[in-house]
């Protein structure tokens, strides 16, 4: 039993080494293959074909790239446009969304002023006529009236004279926030048309704003000590 063990080992060291050295053979002649093929002239062909296919891959890559956002001009009509129809539409084409929340902020504003001042009319309009009237069963004034305060024959013209100026500073007030939102709904156009007119507008680095001190001449008088002055020059560079 010894023995047959031991013939068995020997069997599997050797099998083991045939097969490293065979592995080891077939590796020497793919990489024998692989020096002809490469020495070869038609290795070189198929170097030269895997050059030419890389570089038109790289060539194709490169005219499929996005385009470079950091370097788009906008079309001024066309964001005129857009803001005519949405407001708020051009300075969105024209990538300046911190300018929104200013339009729609505008916007806002003078809907809600507008809605206030003309409820504020109607409720004033509707006092004025309660207290131009003789009936005594339409009192919808008394709710403008201070704590304590009451309508009676002595005070009745003046309450008047103040109920019909209010409800007509009121309306006043709405017809001006009506022409406000239409000025925002304006300023929104141009703002659109002008910042993308103005993309284009390059400013140097070199911006700068220089003062010296100069001596300021007259042509026409001779005498260099009344002809001459002291001033200041201006330089801009841009």
């Amino acid at each position: 039993m010894e023995r047959l063990f031991r013939k068995l080992l020997v069997a599997t060291a050797w099998l083991m080494c045939a097969g490293m050295a065979q592995a080891q053979t077939d590796s020497t002649r793919t990489a024998s293959k692989a020096a002809v093929a490469i020495d070869a002239p038609d290795g070189v062909i198929m170097a030269d074909e895997l050059l030419s296919d890389t570089i038109s891959l790289e060539a194709a890559g490169k005219k499929k790239q996005k385009r470079d956002w950091a370097t788009w001009k906008p079309n001024p009509k066309r964001a005129m446009w857009l803001a005519l129809a949405i407001p708020g539409a051009g300075q969105i084409y024209n990538h300046k969304y911190w300018k929104l929340p200013i339009v729609y902020g505008g916007f806002v504003g003078c809907a809600y002023a507008m809605r206030w001042n003309n409820q504020m009319y109607h409720d004033y309009s509707q006092a004025y006529l309660d207290l131009m009237d003789d009936d005594p069963r339409t009192e919808s004034y008394n709710q403008f009236m201070h704590l304590g305060a009451e309508i009676n024959a002595g005070n009745i013209t003046r309450y008047q004279e103040l109920f019909r100026k209010r409800k007509d500073r009121f309306r006043r007030w709405r017809d001006m926030s009506f022409f406000v939102m239409v000025g925002v709904y304006a300023l929104s156009v141009v703002d659109a048309y002008v910042d993308a007119s103005l993309s284009e507008f390059d400013i140097s680095d070199d911006l700068s704003l220089h003062v010296t001190p100069a001596v300021i001449g007259s042509k026409t008088e001779r005498n260099p000590l009344r002809s001459s002055g002291l001033g200041l020059q201006c330089s801009l560079t841009f």
